[in-house]
């Protein structure tokens, strides 16, 4: 029996064509690789459809989340999303452009990386910093989490009790806080196969 299983939740997006097809395709197929990190069996969302963030950046996403079990470290983890973003062709020329496959690291447990103090940070910069800044190192849980229902419409399917362990809200309760124009933009799409 393995020892020392740790639930880590993943979100998934895509808005552009990929080696794996269209985005909801591209979707599918990476939610099958990323099961195959899962120690059990791994609970998926449904695919849901999302406008560009900002608005105009690109065509609609296909947005979905998933939890998986597993041992990894949130550091291999994340180089394992990297390496299936790039199966996929990803490339991160414009910051929020269209992309073929966005894979997030949202949490692993309850870890706050790399401390409180950068977590906040990250989690408080304004809109024109989000949108020049990039961290150099794995923030967890992701700064923008409480913020996106693109994230966390899809994530209260599969841990709607997750606690934020910084912000101390479920993910249902960060995502009713939302504004309700934000999270009707979240439409579904269907279940994933």
């Amino acid at each position: 029996m393995m020892q020392n299983l740790t639930m880590a939740l993943i979100a998934f997006g895509s808005n552009d064509n990929s080696v794996f097809g269209d985005q909801r395709e591209t979707v599918l197929k990476s939610m099958k690789l990323v099961a195959a990190l899962s120690q059990e069996p791994p609970r998926q969302s449904r695919l849901f459809k999302t406008p560009a963030f900002p608005a105009g950046a690109g065509p609609d996403f296909v947005n979905a989340a998933m939890r998986i079990t597993t041992n990894a470290a949130p550091a291999a983890i994340l180089a394992r999303l990297h390496a299936i973003e790039t199966q996929a062709k990803r490339t991160r020329d414009v910051r929020w452009g269209p992309r073929t496959l966005d894979l997030d690291l949202i949490a692993v447990g309850d870890a706050v990386l790399p401390d409180a103090r950068v977590h906040e940070r990250w989690r408080n910069l304004s809109l024109a910093q989000q949108q020049t800044d990039t961290p150099d190192q794995l923030i967890l849980p992701h700064p923008r989490v409480q913020d996106r229902g693109f994230v966390l419409v899809p994530l209260c399917d599969v841990a709607p009790d997750w606690v934020h362990p910084v912000l101390q809200k479920t993910a249902a309760q960060l995502r009713d806080a939302l504004p309700a124009n934000g999270l009707a933009d979240v439409v579904p799409l269907e279940t994933p196969q």
